[in-house]
């Protein structure tokens, strides 16, 4: 990552800080991930409120020192979560959203304290939207989405740990909602993926490598199944995907 000089406080200068400061923590995330992260960070610690300006795509590529590609990658990110408003025209560039009752919901999934019960509610709400987002994923996908779910999948296979395998799954679940033009599904989904995110399954009881195997090839079966847009293949995937005892 390039170096960046001291920039002054302000509303464009905190992403850069946050940033850095939370780098060892979104360490195994893409760097649109990262600045993702960051900038929601920056929205609910600064308490923004709807409609405030957070700058504009060429702002945050100065100040952060990420390519034009990852910087937008970061924004669709919060847009799609309900976090960014994207304005064009002259007066347009990146405003706090308004927060909707779909903003509301994902933001109450992720502000869940993490009890085992509240854990069990987010996965089993997971696992009945998996098949509705991921037969829209198979409906809808282009060839360039196709392209990215599988680099997802590369970063999965060579994750190099199992918390670095979660999160690439996540990633890569994510990643499949974003095909989804249901905005409250996704929405909805995404939140999950955001509280389960910040849980780490252990396996130290399961024959790790041969489990952490298995579920590798089911998330390519599920990927091969979206890309060629057989949903009744998608359906099985699913059914084998939410059966984590597999």
């Amino acid at each position: 990552m390039p170096e960046r000089s001291p920039r002054k406080q302000g509303v464009h200068a905190a992403p850069s800080k946050v940033f850095e400061s939370r780098a060892g923590a979104f360490a195994q995330r893409t760097r649109a991930e990262q600045l993702a992260a960051a900038l929601d960070e920056r929205i609910r610690s600064g308490g923004l409120a709807p409609g405030e300006p957070i700058g504009t795509l060429e702002s945050l590529r100065a100040e952060t020192g990420f390519a034009y590609s990852t910087v937008s990658e970061a924004v669709r990110l919060l847009r799609d979560r309900g976090v960014l408003e994207i304005r064009p025209g002259r007066n347009g560039g990146l405003f706090v959203a308004d927060i909707g009752p779909v903003v509301r919901m994902r933001r109450t999934l992720l502000d869940v304290t993490d009890e085992p019960s509240a854990i069990a509610d987010a996965i089993e709400l997971r696992d009945h939207l998996e098949v509705l987002i991921d037969v829209a994923a198979a409906r809808h996908r282009t060839a360039r989405d196709v392209a990215e779910l599988e680099e997802r999948l590369g970063a999965l296979e060579i994750a190099p740990t199992w918390d670095d395998f979660v999160h690439a799954n996540w990633a890569l679940h994510e990643r499949i909602a974003a095909i989804c033009p249901n905005e409250m599904a996704r929405a909805v989904y995404v939140g999950t993926l955001g509280h389960l995110n910040t849980t780490s399954p252990r396996i130290e009881d399961r024959d790790a490598d041969s489990y952490r195997r298995q579920r590798y090839q089911i998330h390519v079966d599920l990927v091969a199944a979206i890309a060629s847009g057989d949903e009744p293949a998608v359906r099985e995937v699913v059914t084998r995907h939410n059966d984590t005892t597999v």
